[in-house]
């Protein structure tokens, strides 16, 4: 009952933002903490809960109770408070709304509100610019995402904004050789913010088709550029995670079917991450009139360019051909086998990484395992020659 109860509160709190006339004060707390309850337990019900007729209705007939909910969601977010996940769940559900309306394109990338005339001129930090920086200290936050390298307990615990996240790279690989324990908790909660985080990066596709040196993706120019202080170690994270993914695990039959897999989703998101990032190339653009941009280049293109250790290599091939080749698995017992379906985000991010980092290249090239890459590849060509 109690569950019900709180949904059904939840439910209310949506309700009661569009139909008050007045616009919903910030500072009214007890109102704006029902859409951070704790028994709102999953995306599903937040996706339910928030139709997306009334999203629509909001944004017209209530902007401001709109801008404040989005507001106070990263703002909880920044804090790191409890109940974190339904801030995270909440603006998964209503940044495409707001992408979708060009009045509200430029919501994110404004001051914040109730900042007086004095505090514009300085140029304060955007919500865009907090939210991302929020996703990608929660990343690598201790016992959310990560295991803490320190004792629990009050007195011990660590500041987000001072964390060294290099310490925290979720899994062993290019760069890093620890690989910490993994809790089924914490690839959920990775999964979730990265889930926000694509989110985030879909802006482009609520605008029409332009040049990408002309109008970057300002979302994903500012988590790829020096400014985010996380971005090597969530670099190395992403890759490192996609290519130590076995689903196949120690092979017990039907392992898949009795055990829920957290890994797979992570994996797959983290790819498409990667694959978002590496295709927003900035470099070397020019104006119009013939002058050098001045966005900055792209880290994640930087670091998976200056990849260049022959173990690095060999950690990254086998991690794609063991995925590519996951479909092609035979055993006596039919659909004994966890069978993985992100093959195209996999092929299209090998042809990233050989793009890229031509050493790589020439590394897959003279190596032994290039059949290994090549047969799965046919067999995808030929698998999709059905899919019109």
């Amino acid at each position: 009952m109690g569950n019900a109860d709180t949904k059904l509160n939840f439910r209310k709190a949506v309700v009661q933002l569009t139909s008050k006339t007045q616009p919903i004060n910030a500072s009214d707390d007890s109102f704006w903490d029902q859409f951070w309850a704790e028994n709102v337990t999953n995306i599903q019900d937040v996706f339910t809960l928030v139709p997306a007729v009334e999203i629509r209705a909001l944004r017209e007939e209530a902007p401001s109770n709109l801008a404040t909910l989005c507001y106070k969601a990263v703002e909880k977010m920044v804090k790191a408070v409890d109940n974190i996940l339904n801030c995270i769940r909440l603006l998964t559900r209503l940044l495409p709304y707001i992408f979708e309306d060009p009045d509200w394109r430029g919501f994110f990338w404004s001051s914040l509100p109730g900042q007086s005339q004095e505090d514009e001129e300085e140029q304060s930090m955007p919500l865009a610019q907090s939210l991302i920086n929020a996703i990608c200290d929660l990343l690598f936050c201790p016992d959310f995402t990560v295991v803490s390298n320190r004792k629990s307990g009050p007195d011990k615990a660590e500041d987000l904004q001072c964390i060294d996240s290099c310490e925290y790279i979720w899994e062993s690989g290019v760069g890093f050789a620890h690989s910490p324990p993994r809790y089924p908790l914490f690839d959920t909660n990775r999964t979730e913010l990265l889930k926000l985080l694509l989110t985030c990066f879909s802006e482009t596709m609520y605008q029409p088709p332009v040049d990408l040196h002309n109008a970057p993706n300002r979302w994903i120019q500012f988590f790829t550029c020096p400014e985010n202080r996380h971005a090597l170690p969530l670099f190395t994270s992403l890759l490192n995670t996609v290519c130590a993914y076995d689903p196949v695990g120690l092979g017990v039959p039907y392992n898949h079917i009795i055990f829920s897999d957290t890994l797979e989703p992570l994996v797959d998101t983290a790819m498409q991450i990667l694959i978002v990032t590496l295709d927003h190339d900035t470099s070397s653009s020019l104006l119009a009139d013939g002058e050098e941009s001045t966005t900055p280049d792209n880290l994640f293109i930087n670091y998976l360019s200056r990849i260049h250790r022959d173990e690095d290599f060999f950690f990254v091939l086998h991690g794609f051909t063991r995925l590519l080749n996951n479909p092609l698995i035979q055993t006596y017992l039919p659909n004994s086998t966890k069978k993985v379906q992100f093959h195209q985000e996999l092929l299209v991010f090998f042809w990233k990484m050989c793009d890229y980092n031509k050493k790589f290249l020439y590394y897959v090239l003279k190596s032994s395992d290039v059949l290994e890459i090549l047969v799965p590849i046919l067999y995808h060509l030929n698998d999709s020659r059905a899919d019109q």
